[in-house]
């Protein structure tokens, strides 16, 4: 098919707004909470159901279903030409314990709905097409995050996967048994050739820009660590000032530090310094803290600016260890390099948005996608539309219907440019 005749068609063909509306709803009524999210945790009785409904709904799209061994989910629409590896797109659909009804479960319905649209207007392309649901996106249940894309992607041995086990002791291995998603094909059974994701924002900026479509042109680097910082418990009351030890205070600089790090000029505006969890020993009204656990969480676009970060963050807790007279213990939990998402791929995005009229900007994700991944290893990107007040993780979460239309039709777009369609 020439050009001109492909534009032609992805510019007047749409998805339907209406029956992915009501896909997102039917499958938000399972693990549904008291105000209007989901529970729906990795590999759970829930879950089951969850893959169980998805995996109808693919197979009735005309998809050919293949799990492979950690269970991840692949459905693939073939192609006249079945040597091509398909153009995929997918997303997750385990959500936190009190999530919403969009984080990762608008991108498999966004393809859900392309695929359910090809099959009803009896569209060919060039390339197979191919849709996947990946297992523990959120790694609220199971560590690590990302868990089924990292296996596929080769970022950690499947065997790692299998044996993570939860609070409770139970394994990866035997939660999939226990749902009927193990005995799956070996890792990489379903190659995939390049791949695009449909994602709330999870961020105010396009809401508070009135901006339709986000193009998603890659992911912040991203560093861990957990600090404990170790001074001398002692009475609140006989213990003068100028003698204590005190941890949390001193822990309170690095912390604030943190902040003032992302929040400098030469880090602006995509740095980001985060100390989420705090612990204190022995955490008594009259005893000054002996130690304070925390977590520190850096990120940037640029290698470089985040390795000044780091150093930067280094050398303010040593510093502070000899002002306070106290102990910085820092070690090293995770680490995500800044990921550039493929030009072509962002191109074929940005190209659809305008296409279709739809307002649009180039933005960088600040949270952990299975794109990233992929990235490594095919050509990816992402579409982002606004998700309300820019929350996530929530159970308030929520998005407009025609928010959500136009990106499944950016989706729809990008994909068929990549596929090609056959006269």
């Amino acid at each position: 098919m020439n050009d001109m005749t492909t534009a032609t068609l992805e510019q007047t063909l749409s998805i339907d707004s209406d029956r992915m509306w009501s896909a997102l709803m039917e499958l938000a009524r399972i693990g549904a909470t008291p105000k209007g999210g989901n529970c729906r945790l990795a590999l759970t009785r829930l879950d089951g159901q969850g893959r169980d409904l998805v995996s109808g709904w693919m197979r009735e799209a005309g998809l050919t279903v293949t799990v492979d061994e950690v269970g991840n989910i692949f459905g693939v629409r073939p192609g006249r030409n079945m040597a091509l590896p398909p153009v995929a797109t997918g997303s997750h659909i385990d959500t936190q314990p009190t999530g919403g009804k969009f984080d990762g479960c608008y991108g498999v319905m966004a393809g859900l709905e392309v695929m359910r649209t090809l099959q009803q207007q009896n569209i060919e392309t060039e390339a197979p097409l191919a849709l996947v649901i990946w297992t523990n996106e959120e790694g609220t249940r199971f560590v690590p995050v990302m868990m089924g894309s990292g296996v596929h992607c080769g970022v950690f041995p499947l065997e790692t996967a299998l044996s993570a086990v939860d609070v409770d002791g139970l394994s990866v291995r035997d939660e999939l048994k226990a749902i009927g998603y193990d005995r799956g094909a070996p890792i990489g059974t379903v190659r995939l050739g390049s791949y695009f994701e449909a994602h709330i924002e999870q961020g105010p900026i396009l809401e508070a820009e009135d901006t339709v479509i986000g193009v998603v042109t890659g992911s912040l680097g991203l560093r861990w660590w957990d600090v404990t910082v170790t001074g001398m418990e002692a009475h609140a009351g006989p213990t003068p000032m100028e003698m204590r030890r005190d941890a949390l205070y001193a822990a309170t600089y690095l912390m604030q530090a943190i902040v003032d790090i992302a929040n400098a000029p030469e880090f602006a505006p995509h740095g980001r310094g985060t100390v989420g969890t705090v612990n204190v020993f022995p955490n008594s009204r009259n005893v000054i803290p002996g130690k304070v656990g925390f977590t520190v969480d850096l990120r940037h676009q640029d290698a470089a600016l985040l390795d000044r970060m780091e150093a930067r963050f280094r050398k303010t807790a040593a510093d502070l260890a000899t002002r306070f007279g106290v102990q910085f213990d820092v070690k090293d939990v995770q680490e995500f390099p800044p990921t550039p998402f493929a030009v072509a791929m962002v191109d074929a995005v940005r190209d659809e948005a305008a296409r279709r009229g739809y307002s649009h900007r180039d933005i960088v994700t600040g949270a952990g996608h299975d794109a990233v991944y992929m990235a490594r290893i095919a050509p990816t990107s992402m579409i982002f539309v606004p998700c309300r007040d820019g929350i996530s993780h929530n159970e308030i979460e929520d998005a407009e219907p025609r928010h959500l239309e136009a990106g499944a039709n950016v989706l729809l777009g990008a994909m068929l440019t990549h596929a090609g369609v056959v006269a």
